[in-house]
Formats: C-alpha cells, structure tokens, sequence
C-alpha cells in the first residue's frame, strides 16, 4: 500500500452522453512537460452506448522527437476520480500506475479517504495494458469485465491559434478565425484511455469526474 500526495489536479464536469473537455497546457515550469502535468481530461460515451470512456492526457507539446524519448513515471499515479451523488466529493476512483513496460489500473473502487492523498487500492486490480510505443500500433487490451485500456503517445488534440490569441490580447483583432491556425499542430501527449461499463459507475445519469497525478511520497 503506497500513500501519495497531489501535485496536479484538473476538474471537468461529465455528463453521460456528452464530449466534454477540460485542457491546460501552460503550468509552471517546474510541471510543464513531466509526468505530473496533465493537460487534457475528456469523459464520452464509447462507441458501445453501454459505456463511458475516459483520457487523461499528460506531457503536452511533445514534439515528435522528444515523443519517442517521453514516458511514464513510476513515481507518478494518475487517478480519475468520479463523483456520482452530486457533493462534489469522490465516490470512486481508478488508479493508473506504470511497473515496468506496462499500465496497471485498479477500480473503480471507492477511495481509503477523499481528498488529495491516496492509498494505491492494490486489493481491486482491474487489469493492465503494454505500453504503447511511439510510431508502433496502439495495443489495447480489454478485460472480462468490459473494461478496455490504452496507454502511450498519441497525437495530441489540443487546438489553440496562439498568434490570434496574441492578437485579441494586443487589441488588434476582435475574436478568432473561422478556420483558425492549429499553432501546436504535430505535437503528442501521453494518453491514459479508460473504457467502463456504465453500470460499473452507480445509477445516476450524470457524473462529475476529474483528474489527478500523485507524487509516491
């Protein structure tokens, strides 16, 4: 059992059904780019209606050659907590953490305590995946239980015409392009993709889900 300790959270409200992103790619420099930056969180219905899917993004701006050089950290978990009453407080978690060439996960399981410590829930494995590598085919495994899981780069989604951006704020332009200028095009991420049946999250129609990275302390 590992207690850890928050260094990074990004919040994103879910609801079932819906696309729905939260993205962050400007922290201090002591985070940008490592292992404990998160930069995107997305929560989207699969492509089987039955389940939700979950990416937690890490490392952003990768260029293609520090693409093949980035990886996870084992210090590092990444844990995707889900709110499913409403009180903002987390009900479940799945944990995400890298041994070796691979992904390992755990839950959806309720936390030992809400908040910003965690104890690695080592007594509710879910399963794990081989880590992708960069420009080889995404290896997903997928358990008995339904749940599907990928982990490595992946182009990364973020869209943001900076000069544009530079522009409105100078006063010199009045709003964005439409089609704007992808400033960050041919960067990459690290990408932690979750896939869960429904049923696994509670019965509420709605969920509140974010994200963490925690630091092994």
């Amino acid at each position: 059992m590992k207690k850890t300790k928050m260094i990074l959270g990004l919040s994103l409200i879910a609801i079932s059904g819906l696309v729905l992103i939260a993205a962050d790619h400007a922290d201090a420099p002591a985070i940008t780019g490592n292992a404990n930056d998160i930069t995107d969180v997305y929560a989207f219905q699969g492509q089987d209606a039955n389940n939700l899917v979950f990416a937690i993004n890490t490392q952003g701006l990768l260029s293609p050659t520090a693409t093949g050089a980035a990886s996870f950290n084992e210090n590092v978990m990444i844990e995707l907590n889900i709110d499913n009453n409403g009180d903002n407080v987390e009900d479940l978690v799945i944990q995400a953490i890298k041994r070796g060439n691979k992904m390992y996960f755990f839950g959806p399981v309720a936390p030992e305590t809400p908040g910003t410590s965690s104890v690695v829930k080592t007594s509710s494995p879910a399963g794990s995946v081989d880590i992708s590598q960069y420009g080889s085919d995404p290896i997903i495994a997928t358990t008995t239980s339904g749940m599907k899981f990928f982990a490595g780069p992946r182009d990364d989604p973020f869209f943001f015409d900076l000069n544009q951006f530079k522009l409105i704020i100078a006063g010199t332009a009045t709003g964005f392009n439409n089609p704007g200028v992808d400033t960050f095009a041919g960067t990459n991420v690290l990408a932690t993709i979750i896939e869960v049946p429904k049923t696994m999250l509670g019965t509420s129609t709605s969920i509140n889900v974010w994200a963490e990275t925690k630091q092994k302390q």
